[in-house]
């Protein structure tokens, strides 16, 4: 029985630079697969394998999660600033 490939991307962006790496993996792959062979985290190494933050098409999901045909899996960033304390030191230079 041949497996059906679906095509997927998986982003990362950093301030200066942004990688879309189209792939096509097996029916019922996961999220953590699919980053596995895009060998993302072998071209930045800053990115923590065991702290990894995802997302498909913005809406932020687990690793275990199964991707579908045309889905684009985002690996984001750690953020610098708590949102809430930037509002915080906004309003109080007011």
């Amino acid at each position: 029985m041949v497996e059906k490939l679906i095509a997927i991307e998986v982003a990362y962006a950093k301030p200066d630079q942004q990688v879309i790496i189209p792939l096509y993996m097996p029916e019922n792959t996961t999220v953590e697969q699919t980053i596995k062979a895009s060998r993302l985290l072998e071209q930045f190494p800053e990115i923590a394998a065991s702290d990894l933050n995802v997302g498909i098409f913005g809406s932020v999901c687990k690793l275990e999660q199964p991707v579908r045909d045309g889905d684009r899996i985002e690996v984001y960033r750690p953020l610098i600033n708590d949102p809430k304390d930037a509002r915080r030191q906004r309003a109080a230079k007011r």
